[in-house]
């Protein structure tokens, strides 16, 4: 299963998010709890120091519930949040102001990390782990930004217009990036780039990577 919540979980967030806004303690914690997971674990892409990824998170919850009654209404609260904890990462980890002004080059001041992650799942069969390591070395071998969208798109489940907020890029951009990091999948695998996306979808379906 994805790492995504469902329409409605979405819809009902939003409801939850203009109640904290308002004060509501109980709607914050749910907001926490319910985030904290997803949180943590695409931070843990950027660095792999637990302790920078848990600060990270937490000091971004301080900040909002300090600031509740300046915040707007995002479209996902989610979102919200993972742009919100990228840049606190970033900033955190003294990685270069310029990146986020980077569109369409590929950009290697930070790292993310496709194979490690919070809740890692066993993978029983071999032959699964053979095919595992393999697409884990071809991910690698793309730069940092590609392997980001990839996981963003795949994995949590984003719209194009998502990820440009989340990274900070145009959608064009978010486009571009997207089918540059298929291409150079689809080179290194030496098959169609079909064949490469439906690996993809498969495998982290069931959360190989993660």
């Amino acid at each position: 299963m994805r790492n995504n919540f469902p329409l409605d979980q979405e819809r009902n967030m939003l409801i939850t998010w203009a109640s904290f806004k308002e004060g509501n303690w109980d709607a914050y914690t749910l907001i926490y709890n319910s985030y904290f997971k997803f949180l943590c674990n695409y931070g843990y892409k950027f660095t792999q120091d637990v302790n920078i990824i848990e600060d990270c998170v937490h000091d971004l919850f301080v900040k909002l519930w300090t600031n509740k009654n300046n915040l707007g209404n995002p479209a996902s609260v989610k979102n919200y949040l993972f742009k919100a904890l990228r840049h606190a990462i970033f900033r955190k980890t003294e990685v270069s102001d310029r990146f986020n002004s980077i569109e369409n080059q590929d950009d290697d001041t930070y790292s993310f990390a496709f194979e490690v992650s919070f809740d890692q799942q066993i993978i029983a069969r071999e032959e699964e782990k053979e095919l595992q390591s393999k697409i884990k070395i071809l991910l690698q071998d793309l730069p940092s930004r590609q392997q980001e969208i990839i996981y963003l798109r795949y994995y949590e489940n984003l719209s194009y217009e998502e990820i440009a907020d989340v990274m900070g890029i145009t959608t064009s951009s978010a486009y571009k990036l997207f089918y540059k990091a298929i291409h150079n999948l689809q080179e290194l695998f030496k098959i169609s780039k079909f064949k490469m996306i439906l690996i993809l979808i498969i495998f982290l379906e069931f959360q190989i990577f993660f």
